[in-house]
């Protein structure tokens, strides 16, 4: 009997999850109940924010001020970063409310052509932690730590002083399973897919209330590509493509002092779960397109399958910043609700950035996750910017 991705998915996720489990719902890698109409996705810690500034912020990234991390959020932003170049590191452990070896870390790093263009890299690294494998009667047969990454490269250009475009290219790879074999007719294996992301962003500088702001709009659509399977049959899963929008305000206090506030709205391009599992046969543009109208509740269901984030931030003297933020999705679609607060300070070249999660429901998995991140700028500020 074939078995498909979904189910050799939780059935891995189970051995992960299940012995330390302490929550009475059932819970997806990203920290949604599953139990009710979710949309899920292969390889879903492409969806999981990695760094601790936009944590803080309630997962905001679309419009928000260009850093090393940029290249997550919105490729389009690295042309408009004010530093040459320079590298990221974070680590965040993962649903440690359930198990205490599940991990995300993320590098990044980026470098500035000229003055109009900038190239970045990136690599996500997830750590399922350690799984022992048993055979039907119980017995033991080895251990083994399922583990997904991938890799970006993304390039970024302004077409003009306000606008500016970009395009990642990724591969993923994703092993679930080991060598493990489930059944004479499936042979499990790992996953991989080739996917792109774009992006569009906007700045024009404001006054308001005769303090100097700057305006950010950006778009992007991230994880573009091909399904993933795991084993040899002819069943493959989505990956989540993710069209994401946004805008961001940043108002000058003083020489001193800035305030930003920044809103996103996000909407997975992913087929809606229907009654008979059509969706799975569709192809990646059918799917992308055709999310937008499929849901079976019809329109007021499209809505529920669009996630708020909202984010603030004070900074002094670009050195010191303090942030906070609150994501919101709707309770038939994963039900994930939380205020995040985050700390940053620079050390000359060097920055530390950390957050915190605290969910709006006692128990939730993702309760105390903590996310650690530091940029080092390599070189001097770009005299464009």
């Amino acid at each position: 009997m074939r078995i498909r991705t979904s189910i050799l998915t939780i059935l891995i996720l189970f051995l992960v999850i299940a012995p330390k489990l302490k929550a009475q719902n059932s819970v997806g890698i990203n920290g949604q109940d599953t139990t009710i109409n979710v949309i899920t996705t292969a390889v879903p810690f492409l969806s999981i924010a990695p760094d601790p500034i936009s944590g803080a912020m309630g997962d905001v990234g679309a419009a928000t001020e260009p850093d090393a991390n940029s290249t997550f959020w919105n490729p389009a932003k690295l042309a408009f970063i004010n530093q040459n170049s320079g590298i990221s590191l974070t680590f965040t452990p993962w649903l440690k409310k359930f198990v205490d070896d599940m991990s995300i870390s993320y590098l990044t790093g980026f470098k500035k052509l000229d003055e109009q263009s900038a190239f970045g890299a990136s690599l996500t690294y997830f750590n399922l932690g350690d799984i022992q494998l048993s055979d039907g009667a119980g017995n033991p047969i080895g251990e083994f730590t399922p583990r997904e990454f991938a890799f970006s490269a993304t390039y970024s250009r302004q077409l003009s002083r306000k606008l500016s475009i970009g395009v990642t290219g990724k591969y993923i790879y994703s092993n679930l399973s080991g060598n493990i074999t489930t059944s004479p007719v499936t042979d499990p294996k790992p996953g991989t897919s080739i996917a792109a992301d774009i992006g569009i962003y906007y700045k024009s500088e404001l006054n308001i209330f005769q303090k100097q702001s700057l305006l950010s709009y950006g778009a992007s659509i991230s994880n573009i590509g091909s399904k993933i399977t795991y084993n040899s049959a002819d069943e493959e899963d989505f990956i989540p493509t993710n069209l994401r929008i946004g805008s961001s305000l940043a108002s000058f206090l003083d020489p001193y002092n800035k305030v930003t506030i920044a809103l996103d709205f996000n909407k997975l391009m992913v087929p809606t779960p229907q009654p008979d599992g059509s969706e799975r046969d569709k192809s990646l543009l059918a799917g992308m397109f055709g999310s937008f109208g499929d849901a079976p509740g019809g329109f007021s269901e499209e809505l529920q399958e669009i996630s708020i984030s909202f984010g603030a931030e004070y900074e002094y003297k670009e050195t010191f910043a303090i942030r906070a933020g609150y994501f919101y999705e709707h309770r038939n679609k994963g039900n994930r609700k939380f205020f995040t607060a985050g700390l940053g300070f620079k050390v000359k070249k060097l920055e530390f950035n950390f957050s915190y999660l605290v969910p709006q429901f006692q128990e939730h998995p993702l309760a105390e996750t903590l996310r650690f991140g530091a940029i080092l700028n390599l070189s001097g500020s770009s005299d464009e910017n």
